[in-house]
C-alpha cells in the first residue's frame, strides 16, 4: 500500500494531507498534467467548488456512495497550502472523478 499514498506535510501550517487510492500514484505519474500548467488560483478554484461538493455528498450517505465519499476533507479557502497541496488535490479529484465516474461540480477534464 506504500506505493499508493500521496504524503504530503507542512509543519509551518500545522496541516497533513494523506491520500490513499490504489492506482492514484501511477495515474499522477502518467496522466496529469506538468506542475505549472494551471496558476495555483486557477487550482484553488477548482479545489474550492470539488472539496464543497464531496463534503456535502459525505454528509448524505443515504444518497452518495459511502464507500467513495467516507470523510470531510478539510480545505480551508482562506488558506494558502501552496502550489503543490492544490496540484495534488485538484489532480486527486481529476482521478476520483473519471475513475468512479463521478461529476463533483461544472467540467471535469477526462484523463
Amino acid at each position: 500500500m506504500k506505493n499508493d499514498t500521496v504524503r504530503i506535510t507542512n509543519d509551518a501550517l500545522e496541516y497533513e494531507v494523506i491520500i490513499i487510492d490504489a492506482g492514484f500514484s501511477t495515474w499522477l505519474a502518467s496522466r496529469s498534467l506538468p506542475r505549472n500548467y494551471h496558476s495555483q488560483s486557477y487550482l484553488e478554484n477548482k479545489n474550492i467548488l470539488w472539496v464543497g461538493e464531496w463534503n456535502r455528498r459525505v454528509l448524505q450517505p443515504f444518497s452518495y456512495n459511502r464507500n467513495l465519499y467516507e470523510m470531510t476533507i478539510n480545505y480551508d479557502q482562506n488558506v494558502d497550502y501552496g502550489y503543490e497541496v492544490n496540484y495534488l488535490i485538484y489532480n486527486y479529484m481529476v482521478y476520483f472523478q473519471n475513475t468512479f465516474k463521478q461529476k463533483l461540480f461544472g467540467y471535469v477534464p477526462p484523463r
